[in-house]
């Protein structure tokens, strides 16, 4: 009889644990599906549970909290960026007006009479102003470029002739550095989705980077979409060849302020790839780089327009 007893006890015991198990495992996965709700919905919502469980109802609510504090950390992050972003932005544009009274007035003492020791430190200061205008207006595209959310127009632009008319316009420059582009165009039209002002930005902060490091030569080519088994993309190859022993790194060298080599890039702020960067996010492209050999290659990647 007792024995009977401690068996229906058992069996009553193990049937209330397997009951509990279920509600618990139920329980879980509705947590499970509403944590992913939430994410969907960007953590606009809180996780809601209907089981009348105390564990998961208390769960329920620190994952709530937690949701909570989270939020109010990520307004928190979003305001002080905001902030710095218009103290940028600000500061960049209260140094141009004093900057362009400086580089007048260097100008105009060109005209005057000095000492060969004089005329020296005109010269430098002359180029000092120069690179400190070029950070300003660094920083300055930076900080508008950061808080314009607005969509990018895109339309059909012929790539081909588009960097013809590009390396036309900036022949004086390359000839002064003694370069030789190097440049291998498909012999049919290539169009691409693009922004052709924001293009040009892109390009005029990649051959910035090209006539201040590149040695002896560059390159330019448009990969055949054709030959490419993913023809919803164009790629432009721009690539030179760096110094022996130069490290570069790769994985960085798109980050804010990167320097491969701090000495060499004095007078620029370093936001040229950063900002090339940003302005083929805008116009649904990319832009990569890779050390090849003793070549520096930069793969801009864009949308295809067939």
């Amino acid at each position: 009889m007792v024995k009977d007893i401690i068996i229906v006890l058992l069996a009553l015991i193990s049937l209330w644990l397997l009951i509990r198990l279920v509600i618990i495992k139920k329980g879980m996965r509705e947590v499970r599906k509403e944590l992913i709700k939430t994410k969907d919905d960007n953590y606009n919502r809180q996780v809601r549970v209907t089981l009348i469980d105390k564990d998961i109802q208390l769960l329920a609510t620190e994952i709530n909290n937690n949701i909570d504090y989270q939020k109010s950390l990520k307004l928190e992050t979003q305001r002080s960026r905001r902030q710095l972003e218009q103290s940028i932005s600000d500061i960049a544009h209260d140094l141009r007006t004093p900057l362009t009274v400086v580089k007048g007035n260097l100008q105009m003492l060109e005209n005057e009479s000095l000492s060969d020791k004089g005329r020296g430190y005109l010269d430098i200061s002359r180029r000092k102003a120069d690179t400190l205008k070029d950070m300003v207006d660094e920083f300055f595209e930076l900080s508008v470029l950061e808080s314009d959310s607005k969509p990018v127009e895109l339309c059909k632009l012929d790539l081909v002739d588009f960097l013809s008319v590009f390396i036309l316009e900036n022949e004086t420059l390359i000839r002064e550095k003694n370069l030789t582009p190097k440049i291998t165009f498909p012999e049919k039209t290539v169009y691409v989705k693009a922004n052709r002002d924001i293009l040009n930005r892109v390009f005029g902060n990649l051959i910035t980077n090209i006539l201040k490091y590149a040695v002896d030569d560059f390159e330019l080519s448009i990969v055949d979409p054709g030959a490419m088994d993913n023809n919803k993309e164009v790629i432009v190859k721009l690539g030179n060849r760096i110094k022996a022993g130069e490290a570069i790194d790769t994985d960085h060298i798109f980050d804010r302020t990167y320097r491969a080599d701090k000495a060499r890039s004095a007078g620029s702020a370093g936001l040229g790839l950063y900002i090339a960067k940003l302005l083929m996010e805008k116009q649904k492209g990319d832009i990569t780089a890779e050390v090849d050999g003793d070549r520096l290659v930069f793969d801009i990647k864009l949308p295809a327009d067939l």
